[in-house]
């Protein structure tokens, strides 16, 4: 890949960036949801569960950090408590795990990770063990990854992403960050000094909101 010579390393997001978040086992998650409580709709569980996921993950830090995996059993046992969950706790949580490490590759990761003439390191929420296991089962091999788990915090806490410089022993400004997300990718990255590119695959996305400094890509062909 083509690229600038002051650019040091590359830096990804996982979820959503690197893998589909609409994956056979997320499907497979939602309809159990959905058959056992009283949420009736994919959206509404969505909205349930990412608004607890994010709450949990923006508690999370330093001494008070907790891994992924308790983070899901606390948002099971919220579901439980307050939306009429029933059923197979652990086999919803194996499924959660499944996820993190099954979701399959958009089609432009592997080519983007074959021609780039920059380490590329991974950063993510998810817990080491699982992107460890995901990137041997999809065979890719990153200079480094970043889990919340190292940093002892999620993004958009910039401690990650801090944590991501050392290991590239790099600057802010020798590194860009591509990530799906304004709030959790471009804003940090931003706050850092680091070129954020922002990826909206979604044709339909709205990207009006977008600083403007902030390059947008429909592909990582593009870079």
């Amino acid at each position: 890949m083509g690229g600038n010579n002051l650019i040091k390393a590359i830096f990804i997001d996982y979820t959503g960036t690197m893998v589909l978040e609409d994956e056979p086992y997320t499907r497979e998650l939602l309809g159990y949801f959905i058959g056992h409580s009283n949420m009736n709709d994919p959206r509404e569980v969505l909205k349930v569960v990412w608004g607890k996921i994010k709450e949990y993950e923006a508690l999370s830090h330093g001494d008070d950090f907790i891994r992924n995996d308790d983070r899901i059993d606390k948002i099971l046992a919220y579901c439980v408590e307050n939306c009429g969950l029933e059923g197979d706790l652990d086999y919803m949580h194996e499924t959660w795990r499944k996820i993190w490490v099954h979701a399959p590759l958009h089609d432009d990761v592997k080519p983007f990770f074959e021609r780039s003439d920059k380490p590329v390191y991974v950063l993510s929420n998810d817990d080491l063990c699982y992107l460890e296991e995901s990137m041997k089962e999809k065979e890719l091999s990153p200079a480094g990854i970043i889990s919340a788990e190292i940093a002892r915090s999620c993004k958009p806490d910039r401690k990650i992403f801090e944590k991501a410089l050392e290991m590239a022993d790099a600057s802010p400004d020798e590194v860009m960050f591509i990530g799906d997300s304004i709030t959790s990718d471009v804003t940090p990255a931003l706050e850092l000094g680091i070129a954020p590119v922002l990826i909206v695959r979604s044709k339909d996305a709205d990207v009006s909101k977008v600083p403007e400094k902030v390059r947008v890509i429909r592909s990582l062909d593009e870079l």
